[in-house]
C-alpha cells in the first residue's frame, strides 16, 4: 500500500491543492513530476531507493542512467533529435539536465551520468510543488481520475507492483532483455594503438577513441566471442532480446560480418593521420566530462565476467584494460500497450492509473522521458477537468503515442522513435524529396505544430 510520508516532509499540509501520485523517480517519473509541478499541480513522488534497489541500480540519486551515457543523435532532422528538440520547447527537465551535463560525443548528445542524475535529483527535491517520498509503493488501488496515479516504476518494477498492474490491466506482461555495456579506465588504454576520430569527421580530433582491426585480428576476436562462456538464463527468463540493444554475441551468431555492419562498422573511420582503412573498428565513448573512463559502444553482453575481460582485451589498445564496470543483461517488463492503454496513457480498466516510461512499452532514455512528459501533461488535464489534448499528429511525441496506443497488439514490441512511426509526409508537386530533405521537412512541420500546441496548453493552464 502507499504509506504517508512524515508530516514534516509534507509540503502541501494545510493547502487546498490537487495532487497526483507518481510511483518511480526514474526518467519518466521525474519528467512527469516536473511537467505537473510547472503547471501548479502538487505531486507526491514515491521512490523506493535507498531502502530497496533494483538489480540494475546502485545510486541513491534519482533518474539514474544504467545502460549508456548516450542520448543518441543531436541533429533535429533525425527522429530522436527532433524528439529532444520538442522536449526542450515543452520545458523538459530531462533535456535541461542533459544540456547542462553534456560531454563530447561527436554528432550525438552524451552526458556525464553522475552529474546528470545529481542535477535531476536537486531540481526535483527542491521544487515546492513536489514532495519526494523515499518509500516503497506496492499498491495502485488509491487512484481515481480526479486524483490520478502515474506508474513509472521502470522495466524492473518490483514483483508487488507488477502483480498489482497485472490485476488492474487484466493482461500478462511480456519480458525482453536490456543490456549494459562495459566501462574501462582511460589510464589503462594503449593510446599508441588507439586513435581519436568521430565517424565521417575529418576536421577535428574527434570525440571517440577507435580500436582498429585487420581481418586476422577481427576473425580472432570473433572466434573468441562466439566460444566464450555466457551467463545462463534463469528458469523464469525467456530470451526475447530487444532488436535495438542486442548482446554482442547474439549479433555475432547471425553471421561473420554482422558486427562489421553494426557496432564494429569501420565506415567513415579511416585513420586521421595515415588515411589507412580498417577491416573493423571498435569505438569507445567518454563516460564522464574528465574522460577518465570510456564506454565500449555497442558492447552489451551476457558473457561471464572473466570471459568479458579475456575477450575484450583482444581488442587492439585494450590488452591491459582495467574494467570499472562489466557488461550485463537484465530482464525488462513492459505492457502490451495497445491492448491495455487508452490514448491518454491511462489503463482502460482503471482510468485513474497512467503508465509511463519503459513499462508502457517505449525503448530508450529519451523516449522514456518523453513518455513521462506526456503522462504529466495528460494527468494535469485530468485533475483540472480539462478536455484531453494530444500532441499534433506531425510531432515525434504523437508518433510515439500512436505506437503505444494504435499498434497491432499481436505484433507489439518496444521501439525507439523512428521516422517510420510518423504519418506520410505531405509534399507539394510530383517530385519526391530526397531523404535528408524529407527529414528537414518533417522537423519543420513538427516544430511548427508543436509550438501551436504548446500555446494551447499554456492558455489552458
Amino acid at each position: 500500500m502507499i504509506r504517508s510520508a512524515p508530516a514534516r516532509r509534507n509540503r502541501f499540509q494545510g493547502e487546498d491543492m490537487q495532487t497526483v501520485t507518481i510511483v518511480g523517480a526514474g526518467l519518466a517519473g521525474c519528467e512527469a513530476a516536473w511537467q505537473l509541478a510547472r503547471r501548479g499541480v502538487a505531486v507526491q513522488l514515491f521512490e523506493m531507493k535507498p531502502h530497496r534497489f533494483s538489480p540494475a541500480h546502485t545510486s541513491e540519486n534519482l533518474a539514474e542512467l544504467v545502460c549508456s551515457n548516450s542520448l543518441r543523435a543531436s541533429r533535429v532532422d533525425s527522429a530522436v533529435g527532433l524528439l529532444k528538440e520538442e522536449m526542450r520547447r515543452l520545458g523538459s527537465l530531462f533535456m535541461a539536465a542533459a544540456d547542462a551535463t553534456a560531454v563530447p560525443a561527436g554528432a550525438a548528445l552524451a552526458v556525464d551520468r553522475k552529474r546528470f542524475s545529481a542535477y535531476m535529483t536537486e531540481k526535483i527535491a527542491t521544487h515546492p510543488c513536489i514532495r519526494l517520498v523515499r518509500e516503497e509503493c506496492t499498491s495502485l488501488a488509491s487512484a481515481d481520475p480526479a486524483h490520478p496515479l502515474i506508474l513509472a516504476a521502470g522495466p524492473l518494477a518490483t514483483d508487488e507492483l507488477t502483480s498489482a498492474l497485472a490485476r488492474l490491466s487484466g493482461t500478462e506482461h511480456l519480458a525482453f532483455y536490456d543490456a549494459i555495456a562495459p566501462i574501462v579506465s582511460a589510464a589503462s588504454l594503449d593510446m599508441e594503438l588507439l586513435y581519436r576520430k568521430s565517424r565521417w569527421d575529418d576536421t577535428g580530433p574527434g570525440d571517440y577513441l577507435n580500436s582498429p582491426m585487420n581481418r586476422e585480428q577481427y576473425e580472432s576476436f570473433l572466434a573468441a566471442l562466439l566460444s566464450a562462456d555466457r551467463v545462463a538464463a534463469r528458469p523464469f527468463e525467456e530470451a526475447r532480446y530487444f532488436e535495438g540493444c542486442l548482446p554482442l554475441e547474439v549479433m555475432a551468431e547471425r553471421g561473420p560480418d554482422t558486427l562489421r555492419f553494426g557496432p564494429l562498422k569501420p565506415v567513415g573511420l579511416a585513420h586521421p593521420v595515415t588515411g589507412e582503412r580498417f577491416y573493423a573498428v571498435a569505438q569507445l565513448r567518454a563516460e564522464n566530462a574528465r574522460a577518465s573512463a570510456y564506454n565500449l559502444v555497442g558492447f552489451q553482453t551476457r558473457l561471464t565476467y572473466p570471459e568479458q575481460q579475456r575477450v575484450f582485451r583482444l581488442l587492439p589498445g585494450l590488452e591491459r584494460a582495467e574494467f570499472q564496470r562489466l557488461g550485463s543483461i537484465h530482464r525488462n517488463t513492459f505492457l502490451c500497450a495497445p491492448a491495455v492503454l487508452g490514448k491518454d496513457l491511462a489503463l482502460k480498466a482503471a482510468p485513474g492509473v497512467l503508465v509511463a516510461g519503459q513499462l508502457a512499452g517505449v525503448e530508450g532514455y529519451v523516449e522514456s522521458a518523453a513518455c513521462g512528459l506526456l503522462a504529466g501533461v495528460f494527468a494535469a488535464q485530468k485533475v483540472r477537468g480539462l478536455p484531453y489534448s494530444p500532441p499534433p499528429a506531425a510531432t515525434a511525441h504523437a508518433a510515439l503515442l500512436r505506437h503505444l496506443t494504435e499498434s497491432d497488439p499481436r505484433q507489439f514490441q518496444p521501439t525507439n522513435i523512428i521516422f517510420a512511426l510518423f504519418p506520410e509526409l505531405e509534399t507539394e508537386g510530383k517530385r519526391k524529396p530526397a531523404k535528408k530533405e524529407r527529414a528537414a521537412l518533417r522537423a519543420g512541420a513538427a516544430l511548427a505544430a508543436l509550438d501551436t500546441w504548446q500555446e494551447k496548453l499554456t492558455a489552458a493552464s
